[in-house]
């Protein structure tokens, strides 16, 4: 029940604010858990990489940018692969697509048929997992709690990793996580 409850709590804040930029997106789409989310960057130049993810020289700090949807992503790594996520300050967990899950070799059930949590649109099905292992910069995490979303294209990255930084500091159209 506990475990349950949480979830609830973490899907809500999420949804919560996932909507709300959503809203204010000039890139929104039309939808359910996909509103407001991005799809992916899948090239390897070295522009999409800088724009996406820098890291200070000698401080382990990470500067993000802002994308044009106004919106800051990162390249995670999980489980040892590259995974481009929105990096959500409101949100209180990890929330992986299909997509990302599976190329983090992150196992699950065919249907995905249990609830997760309650969205706008009603039930949100998925599965709870945890992440062998996580890291932007220099910053790591081992057996980190997540969701695997039946739907939606945009994996999320929230306050369950994102409070391994010292400070999370968005100044002008960079975020500055230390």
């Amino acid at each position: 029940m506990g475990r349950t409850y949480l979830v609830c709590i973490i899907l809500l804040g999420m949804f919560g604010c996932v909507l709300t930029r959503g809203a204010h997106s000039p890139s929104s789409r039309g939808g359910d858990f996909a509103r407001g989310f991005k799809e992916p960057r899948l090239g390897n130049s070295s522009t999409d990489e800088a724009s996406a993810n820098s890291t200070g020289p000698s401080d382990g700090s990470v500067e993000l940018e802002r994308d044009s949807d106004g919106h800051f992503y990162a390249d995670v790594e999980i489980n040892g692969s590259r995974i481009h996520a929105l990096v959500d300050t409101g949100a209180s967990g990890i929330a992986l697509s299909r997509e990302d899950a599976h190329a983090a070799g992150v196992a699950t059930s065919i249907g995905m048929n249990d609830v997760v949590g309650e969205g706008a649109d009603g039930a949100v099905h998925g599965e709870v997992v945890t992440l062998d292992r996580i890291q932007l910069g220099d910053r790591k995490a081992e057996k980190m709690p997540a969701i695997v979303l039946n739907s939606g294209g945009q994996s999320l990255l929230g306050q369950e990793f994102l409070s391994k930084f010292d400070s999370v500091q968005i100044q002008g159209d960079k975020m500055v996580l230390r």
